[in-house]
Order: structure tokens, then C-alpha cells, then sequence
């Protein structure tokens, strides 16, 4: 067995364990405590298993009413916006694209908005992340005309592209919440910052519904992006259709990114953090990068979430915030890594 298979198997063991830790944690904490032992004995009486303490009703109802479709969104999310980020940089060959740095992030808040606004709700129903989705698409195709040049993407332009881009698409926003009710103005504002306070079993299942596809197809496509790391010259020789890739990804992407944003709201860096840090541990073969972005991802996100419900309790901190935090100063240090590699930019 080579040191690559070994250390793979390894870095998704150990990825496994702190999501489910995570999970156990996220359960259990919060306004009202619940211990371990009553986490595993709920989850246990599922499989018709009698094992740890009994539960009480309050117990009961918080975990399969408030805690579990707030993990679940949690994990359907992470997992969406690592492989957004996985599908993204191989696309425009570049390691800074993420779904907030090329504009679809935003962009699927319009679309987002613009349905929910006028009196749809906010969370569930396919309008919202269909609607989010096709915004996505349209904003990440924008950046990608105006950054390429020939057959490859400029950089600099692509992150031009997307401050512009995110700024006209957060004005929209923002206009859209300010016709809106006040009632519904301060809830809206909050989820426009991200947030998994909203989850319920419908979102989780509606959310399923648009990333297990998307994620499905990054996965059946991960043999070709190797490839399409090549260039586009060398994939066609390859047999590659890869202006037919590049559509497919690009909308897998924006599915991902559409139905995470109309759940749970604008989570940035994700896509970034979580992709770079498992190929810097596994390398670049898209095949197990995918899949290890996701677990990682789930991590990120889980931890960022327990963080923003326990930081400041009773008061519960945006969780777009948090990664933000995170993300934001690594982005800086991955954008002065490719300047340097590249030479410098002018």
C-alpha cells in the first residue's frame, strides 16, 4: 500500500472522528444542556436499542426538534460549499476561486430575496433555492467572461470581478430587504449574515434535494477535472469536452452554493479553507480531494457553529462572521502565495 493511499485513509479517519465528536458536542450544548450519555441514548432508541439514561420530554423535543435539523442543515451545507470550492478552482484553474470570491455567493442571495421578500418564506419550498440557484449561475458566469483572456483566467480580474460583482449584488439585497416588512427585516438581515438557527427537517430535505445531485455529478466528473488541471488544450486531446465540463461544474457549483444560501445564508470561505487545507495533506487528485473537502468542511462549519451559539449565550453570533474571521486572513496569505509563485502580477 503506497504512502498516498495510507495517508489518505488516515486524514479521512481522523475527519470522521472529529465530525462525529462535533455532532455529539452540537448536540449537547446550548440553552439547554443535554450529556453525552442522553445524545447516544436518543440516537440509540432510534435503532430500537435501550442503552444509557432515559431521556426527559424537554430533552426529547429539543434534540429531535431544534438540535438535529440544525446539525443536519449543518452538514448538507458544509459539505455543498466545500464541493462548490473543489469544482471552482479546478474550472478556473485557479486556488482563490470560492463561491464568495467569484460573486456566487451574492449572487444567490438576490435570487434568494427576491423570492422570499415579497412574502415567500425565507426557508422551504424549491422557489428559494431554485431561484438562488439560476442567480448563482448568472453572477459566476459574469466573472468568468469578464476574467478570462484566451484560455485562461486572469487572477487579478477574477477577483476584481468578483468585489464588483458581490457589491452590486449585496446592494440588491439590500434594497430588497428594505421593502420588506419590518417584521421580516431583522430575520432576513440575520440569515444574510449566515445562520443555521433557522433549520427545520423541511429545510434538510428540500436542501438534499438540490446538493445530492450536484455533488453526485462533481463526483462522477472528478477523473476529468484531473485532467482539465492540464489546460484546456492538452483535456481536449485527452477526449474531453471541455467547454460541456466546464458548463456542467459551473452548475453544479451554483446548485450547491443556491440551495446552502437559501437555507442558511451567505457562509463564506468555506469553499477555500477546506479544499486547501486537504490538498495540502492528500494532494490534488480531485477524485479523494472531494470527498476529504467535505469532511473537512463539516468540520469547519460544525465548529464555527458550536462557537457562535456558545461564544456570546444567550445571544447567538452570524456564523458568516466566524468563517469570515477565518477565511478572511487566509485568503490574504493564499493570494501573496500565488503572487509569488506566479512571479508577481502587473
Amino acid at each position: 500500500m503506497s504512502r498516498t493511499v495510507v495517508r489518505r485513509r488516515y486524514t479521512f479517519a481522523v475527519l470522521s472522528v472529529a465530525v462525529a465528536a462535533l455532532v455529539v458536542a452540537g448536540a449537547g450544548m446550548g440553552a439547554v444542556a443535554i450529556p453525552p450519555a442522553t445524545v447516544f441514548s436518543l440516537l440509540a432508541g432510534q435503532l430500537g436499542l435501550d442503552i444509557g439514561p432515559g431521556a426527559s420530554a424537554i430533552h426529547e423535543s429539543v434534540f429531535w426538534s431544534i438540535r438535529l435539523p440544525r446539525l443536519g442543515l449543518g452538514l448538507v451545507a458544509a459539505g455543498a460549499l466545500a464541493a462548490a470550492g473543489v469544482g471552482l478552482q479546478a474550472v478556473f484553474r485557479n486556488p482563490l476561486a470560492e463561491s464568495q470570491v467569484v460573486g456566487m455567493s451574492w449572487g444567490a442571495a438576490v435570487g434568494a430575496a427576491a423570492v422570499a421578500v415579497p412574502g415567500a418564506a425565507i426557508l422551504g419550498g424549491p422557489a428559494t433555492p431554485f431561484a438562488a440557484s439560476v442567480t448563482a449561475l448568472l453572477f459566476t458566469l459574469l466573472a468568468y467572461r469578464i476574467s478570462r483572456r484566451g484560455t485562461r483566467v486572469e487572477v487579478v480580474t477574477l477577483i476584481l470581478a468578483g468585489v464588483a460583482i458581490n457589491a452590486i449584488a449585496a446592494s440588491v439585497v439590500g434594497l430588497l430587504v428594505n421593502v420588506a416588512e419590518r417584521g421580516r427585516m431583522r430575520s432576513f438581515s440575520f440569515w444574510s449574515l449566515g445562520s443555521l438557527g433557522g433549520a427545520t427537517w423541511e429545510t434538510v430535505w428540500m436542501t438534499l434535494l438540490f446538493v445530492l445531485p450536484a455533488a453526485a455529478l462533481l463526483a462522477a466528473r472528478s477523473r476529468r477535472l484531473n485532467v482539465l488541471l492540464l489546460g484546456d488544450e492538452e483535456a481536449r486531446h485527452t477526449g474531453v469536452d471541455v467547454e460541456r465540463l466546464r458548463a456542467e461544474v459551473l452548475t453544479a457549483a451554483a446548485l450547491l452554493t443556491g440551495a446552502t444560501v437559501a437555507a442558511a445564508g451567505v457562509i463564506g470561505f468555506v469553499g477555500l479553507l477546506a479544499p486547501h487545507t486537504v490538498r495540502m495533506i492528500i494532494g490534488p487528485d480531485n477524485r479523494a480531494l472531494l470527498p476529504g473537502s467535505m469532511l473537512a468542511g463539516m468540520v469547519l462549519l460544525l465548529a464555527a457553529d458550536l462557537a457562535a451559539r456558545t461564544a456570546a449565550a444567550p445571544a447567538e453570533i452570524p456564523l458568516g462572521i466566524l468563517t469570515a474571521l477565518a477565511g478572511g486572513p487566509f485568503f490574504l496569505w493564499l493570494l501573496n502565495r500565488t503572487r509569488r509563485a506566479q512571479g508577481g502580477w502587473r
